[in-house]
């Protein structure tokens, strides 16, 4: 259910009853100060400059034709023309008994669902997953569980390099370390095979143009080779998985689709952007010259789709990708979340893709840019020594910082229920220090921030949870068993159930602008309320009457379950005791 959404229908409608057009919108908004009401209408402003009325006077005649129904005790007006609207506290506790019933939580699935392909992820599949995979990886799983929870079908797109030139250097090692070694052995440290690989490259006499050679075979189609490829492909993606088992990632071996399943289509794809002037030959490349991202002097932005010597590009492929996507996988949306260095490739592709008409103008096409994890020092993040922080490693070390902070707090705990406390808590806070930032921005890497159980942390929300389950235990009763109605009478109780009616039109807001970020400041803030409601309502203790406690059990569950799926959502477990 979304608050927002009923009000604004509500007072849409009493603004068409009072003769305003259609057109102009109630601009329902949550109130921002304490004492002017639950919710705000306040689109009487816009309204009377367009009719060339008084504000206030048409404020009014709004009011006189609203029909409150069940969801408003008042309204007022209030300055030139705001509408102060006081949502009914009779209503809002039967919408948290409908949420209690729900598995969905009362949540209403889209009405009109979309099928949305979402590219994240892509690791190079020539090397391990390092720290710069982190967020596109969790950014996008985020947003693929939300908008799957919202009732879309979501098609998650792995892009994986899982081709190109590098791939000759890297067969031509692997079938000399093959007659010593099998695959599984050759692979076991991608880091340490490439280094090795790069090496004879560079300095191996020979080799060079061995590995040219496997490139020509390999995009020939060679048996050998492509079984050669095959094998290096399957172990790199088994190295992937496991990060993605650890990080309580959904992405599965079925959703890679990497650049070599394009491969057939780029010459197609080139020859098609020839035949119709779209791209020409430049120097002996292919380009496509982009006026409509002319620079100042009005020159063109060139983006060469294929290279002098015949070679495709991630132009090419990433061109590939968006007509694969929009006319055989049949998206309305296409959501493809990468770092803001990419943005001007991106640009690019999406706006020679428009003028190819490569999609339908109705598929959307959006850049989920993000900024880069920087170390304490503002540069980006690196080990001690300057290399490239492996993910597996940044993981494990959470893992382990997590479990000492649990085993220090709760020595009474055995190893094995330390270790799984750790493991939860650990990831968790890797994964929400990240996700709670604004996406577009850098910011700074900090174990200790990240690992803390105070402020907006994984940690903090996770032990909120566990608090609040905790008293049913106390309590010797389980939720299922709770009855009767939730009552609001203190302004406690009613700020914990407007802030839990909340997360409908929070779930709507991140599937629209894709800021997982906005769902982490919400469960933050709901955490928050339920401790300001806890401190002022006693539940448990003596002198509660027997509607009360059924009452405020009822706000606890909705509460526990609220933080549970907004965390789910985030890819973030929770824990029963911690």
């Amino acid at each position: 259910m979304n608050i927002r959404q009923q009000l604004n229908d509500i007072f849409q409608a009493a603004m068409i009853a009072a003769g305003i057009p259609a057109e102009c919108s109630p601009a329902v908004a949550p109130a921002k100060k304490a004492g002017f009401g639950d919710y705000q209408a306040n689109g009487a402003m816009a309204a009377a400059k367009k009719v060339g009325s008084n504000p206030r006077e048409l404020a009014a005649k709004i009011v006189d034709n609203l029909d409150k129904g069940e969801i408003i005790e008042k309204v007022e007006i209030a300055g030139p023309g705001f509408i102060n609207i006081h949502l009914n506290n009779a209503w809002l506790g039967k919408t948290l008994v409908a949420a209690r019933a729900d598995e969905h939580l009362n949540i209403d699935k889209v009405a009109e669902p979309q099928t949305v392909v979402l590219d994240y992820s892509a690791p190079n599949l020539a090397k391990e997953m390092h720290v710069g995979h982190l967020r596109s990886t969790i950014i996008g799983d985020a947003l693929a569980r939300l908008l799957e929870f919202q009732g879309h079908k979501v098609i998650r797109q792995n892009h994986m390099g899982d081709w190109g030139t590098q791939f000759g250097m890297l067969l031509a090692h692997l079938s000399d370390k093959l007659k010593s070694d099998d695959a599984e052995v050759a692979l076991s440290d991608l880091e340490q095979f490439y280094r090795e690989a790069k090496i004879r490259f560079d300095e191996e006499e020979g080799f060079a143009d061995r590995a040219r050679e496997y490139v020509v075979k390999l995009q020939g189609g060679d048996a050998e080779c492509l079984k050669l490829w095959q094998q290096f492909i399957d172990i790199s993606i088994s190295h992937s998985e496991e990060i993605y088992e650890k990080l309580n990632v959904t992405l599965t071996r079925s959703d890679v689709y990497g650049e070599s399943r394009y491969n057939d289509d780029l010459p197609v794809l080139v020859q098609e952007l020839l035949d119709r002037g779209i791209a020409v030959e430049d120097q002996g490349a292919i380009v496509v010259f982009l006026e409509e991202m002319a620079d100042k002097e009005g020159n063109p932005s060139p983006m060469i789709i294929r290279k002098k010597g015949g070679g495709y590009l991630y132009a090419t492929t990433d061109l590939a990708a968006i007509r694969y996507r929009a006319n055989q996988l049949k998206a309305d949306r296409i959501l493809i979340v990468v770092d803001a260095r990419q943005s001007l490739h991106l640009q690019q592709a999406f706006t020679a893709a428009r003028k190819a008409s490569f999609l339908p103008e109705s598929v959307t096409l959006e850049h989920c840019a993000f900024g880069t994890m920087m170390g304490e020092d503002g540069k980006p993040f690196k080990t001690r020594t300057g290399g490239t922080v492996k993910l597996a490693a940044l993981l494990d070390e959470a893992v382990e910082r997590a479990t000492a902070l649990v085993a220090a707090k709760n020595p009474e705990l055995s190893p094995e229920q330390q270790a799984e406390i750790g493991r939860v808590v650990g990831i968790g806070a890797v994964k929400y220090a990240d996700l709670s930032k604004t996406r577009t921005n850098d910011y700074v890497f900090n174990w200790d921030s990240m690992l803390a159980f105070e402020g907006n942390t994984a940690p903090y929300l996770q032990y909120a949870y566990t608090r609040v389950r905790s008293i049913f235990r106390r309590a010797g009763i389980a939720p299922s068993e709770l009855t009767g109605a939730i009552e609001l009478g203190t302004d406690a109780e009613r700020a914990l159930a407007i802030k839990l009616n909340q997360f409908g039109e929070v779930l709507d807001q991140v599937a629209k602008d894709t800021f997982p970020h906005v769902l982490c400041t919400y469960l933050y803030e709901l955490a928050s309320a339920y401790m300001a409601f806890y401190e002022a309502c006693p539940v448990l203790k003596e002198g509660v009457t027997e509607a009360q406690k059924q009452s405020r059990l009822q706000l606890c569950d909705v509460v526990a379950r609220t933080i549970a799926t907004g965390l789910d959502l985030l890819g973030i477990e929770v824990l029963e005791q911690m």
